[in-house]
C-alpha cells in the first residue's frame, strides 16, 4: 500500500460521522452516537409540576435522576401511543444528560460529510432549527440529523 494510500483512506475514515438513527412518528431521525449514552427500555416517568408539555418527567437512572423527554412532543408531533418497543436515548451535551423517549431504534450509520446536507431554512421559529443535515441512506430513506444543542431544553424551560 502506498503512502498517497494510506493517507486518502484516514481522510475518507476522518470525514465520516455515525449515526444512531431511530423512529420518531413514523420518521427517521439520528443523533451523533457519540453524544448517545446508552439505550433502555421505556420506564414510567415521574411527573414534575410546572415542566414543559415534552418532558415526562424523571427516571432513576442507577441513582441518578434522568429527565425524560417525549422527542415527539418535543418536534412539534402529536404524542405518540405508548408502545411496547418505545425505547429511551440517554444523550449527553455538554454537562446535561437527558432521555429521549423514540418509537424504536433503527440502525448505525456511517455517513460521510459530503453526503450530509443542510436543511432547508423553511422554520417557523427563526431562533431554533432541531434538524442540522439531510442524508439518504442506502435503502433512500431521508434521514434528519438532529442538533441536540437546540432539541435540549434550554435553563429558563426546564421545569421549576
Amino acid at each position: 500500500m502506498t503512502e498517497q494510500t494510506k493517507n486518502t483512506e484516514k481522510l475518507t475514515d476522518e470525514t465520516e460521522r455515525e449515526l444512531l438513527s431511530f423512529l420518531v412518528g413514523g420518521q427517521d431521525y439520528s443523533v451523533d452516537i457519540m453524544s448517545v449514552r446508552e439505550i433502555r427500555g421505556a420506564a414510567k416517568a415521574t411527573p414534575l409540576p410546572r415542566s414543559p408539555d415534552f418532558v415526562l418527567g424523571v427516571i432513576n437512572l442507577r441513582g441518578t435522576v434522568l429527565p425524560v423527554m417525549d422527542l415527539s412532543r418535543r418536534l412539534g408531533m402529536d404524542r405518540q401511543a405508548e408502545l411496547d418497543r418505545n425505547v429511551i436515548i440517554v444523550v449527553a451535551v455538554g454537562d446535561q444528560t437527558v432521555g429521549l423517549l423514540v418509537d424504536a431504534v433503527s440502525d448505525i450509520l456511517s455517513i460521510a460529510e459530503e453526503d450530509m446536507q443542510p436543511p432547508p431554512e423553511l422554520r417557523a421559529d427563526a431562533d431554533r432549527s432541531f434538524v442540522s443535515a439531510l442524508t439518504i441512506d442506502d435503502d433512500g430513506r431521508m434521514i434528519r440529523v438532529l442538533d441536540l444543542n437546540a432539541v435540549l431544553p434550554e435553563a429558563g424551560e426546564e421545569a421549576a
